[in-house]
């Protein structure tokens, strides 16, 4: 636990306890603040009440009077599409607000590292998608190299719940939108930006919104280092922000296809990395084997990783070796089986078109299981991208729905997961991929997308029994 600081004697109201509230409350109790707890869920609340949290509902009229802070949990919205109650009576009582995040970097900042030889670092990474397998990568990379990580955020671990770092450390932190749109604090010393497509609209108001919060990673805070993906124009825009000039070297930019520029750059390209500085080439990668990095879209979150270790004084041989054995992560890419020379993948992460557009791209003769909660900005982005797709088998409360608008390309209405698996399986063809990427969100049958891909791999399961 990292106790927070800067909170004794204080009084904090934490909304919100899951995952990372109910460690941020441990973490404001042992940094000495008094901490009272609410969540709207009574499981949530009997849990804390367990831990000898005092409960209170900070939207009741009065709650909030001599409350010196409120945190919030990243689900919880504070602007769009309107605020929770809590916030508002927040604003209106003129208590501050923050989060997890903002207390963690507020905490380590003021920590005592005067006896560490070499401080820790702390890389933070965002964008639309990809960044839970560059975090989980680059992890993996400095793990192998014998580095001390810890890896935390959207993945893994709360901000507050790592262990107090060593000398030399690193922390790798994933942070969505919802984690970095409120923080009060933001200081990493490495900022990784993958890219941007359109997600979580109703929560941002809309792609400025949503652009602006994650650029308020490397506005406030200013990272020593920047890794910006460059293909969409709001990458292009930022990185030449953060620059001060083509030179700059404290921009890294990283860019689909050929590079050539006077600063640091890293290029994808036919499966290959290539770092380029002071427009020669330094060094160079081959992902086409990598089996834990499938597609042109995994091949981006390595060159983001490999460019973050480069930063952190790893050579290049190292990050190769380690690339090599990288199994992946659960509902990414995931292999799953191979039956009857039929592979079954799982991208269940795979939530919105661009990502599932991505994860088509990286196959070819698939069998596409997709459908589930349609988000704003419809299937637009999947124009061009099925043409490796024999046949789609859909899911979802509104598959029908979601099926009309696939235009001509042959499909199945299946509904659940157990007929749309079992239904690809039997017209699949020794060579076929079935793959499950929905370009939709998950809750209109399940609570989460990981539990929508694990029903994918019991269907497959029952398959080879």
């Amino acid at each position: 636990m990292i106790p927070v600081q800067g909170v004794t004697d204080q009084r904090i109201a934490v909304l919100g306890l899951g995952r990372s509230g109910l460690a941020a409350a441990r973490a404001l109790r042992a940094g000495g603040g008094g901490v009272i707890c609410w969540d709207d869920g009574e499981a949530a609340r009997n849990a804390a009440g367990a831990e000898g949290f005092d409960l209170s509902d900070p939207a009741r009229p009065g709650a909030l009077d001599g409350v010196d802070l409120l945190i919030t949990s990243p689900g919880i919205p504070h602007l769009y599409p309107h605020p929770h109650p809590a916030i508002a009576a927040a604003w209106a009582a003129g208590v501050p607000v923050d989060n997890d995040v903002g207390l963690f970097f507020r905490s380590l900042a003021l920590a005592d590292w005067a006896d560490h030889d070499r401080p820790p670092r702390v890389v933070a990474i965002t964008g639309s998608n990809g960044k839970s397998t560059t975090s989980a990568l680059l992890a993996h990379v400095l793990e192998r190299a014998g580095m001390p990580v810890q890896l935390a955020g959207n993945i893994g671990r709360g901000v507050l719940d790592l262990d107090p770092p060593e000398d030399g450390a690193v922390i790798v932190l994933e942070l969505s939108s919802y984690q970095i749109e409120l923080a009060r604090a933001l200081t990493p010393d490495i900022a990784i930006f993958t890219n941007l497509s359109p997600d979580h609209l109703d929560r941002h108001g809309g792609m400025g919104g949503y652009f602006a919060a994650k650029r308020r990673l490397f506005s406030e805070g200013g990272p020593d280092r920047a890794i910006i993906g460059v293909d969409e124009d709001e990458g292009r825009y930022m990185a030449n922000q953060l620059s001060q000039g083509a030179a700059d070297q404290r921009v890294i930019r990283v860019v689909t296809g050929k590079i050539d520029t006077p600063g640091w750059g890293i290029g994808i390209r036919k499966g290959w990395i290539s770092e380029m500085r002071k427009s020669r080439q330094v060094a160079a990668l081959d992902l086409r084997d990598v089996a834990g990095l499938p597609g042109a879209h995994n091949h981006q979150n390595a060159a983001c990783a490999y460019a973050a270790a480069r930063a952190l004084g790893l050579s290049p041989k190292e990050i190769e070796a380690a690339f090599h054995d990288f199994t992946g992560l659960p509902h990414r890419s995931q292999m799953v089986a191979e039956i009857g020379g039929v592979r079954f993948v799982n991208d269940s992460k795979a939530t919105n078109v661009d990502a599932a557009a991505k994860a088509l791209s990286a196959f070819s003769r698939i069998r596409w299981i997709c459908g589930g909660l349609e988000k704003e900005g419809g299937l637009e982005a999947l124009s061009g991208a099925t043409g490796n797709v024999v046949k789609a088998y859909v899911i979802g409360r509104e598959a029908a729905g979601f099926a009309l608008k696939l235009g001509d390309l042959p499909h199945a209405v299946c509904g659940d997961m157990a007929t749309a698996v079992a239904q690809a399986a039997a017209e699949a063809e020794p060579g076929d991929i079935v793959l499950l990427a929905p370009a939709a969100a998950s809750f209109d049958q399940y609570d989460s997308f990981e539990a929508r891909g694990q029903d994918f791999m019991d269907q497959v399961g029952k398959l080879s029994r």
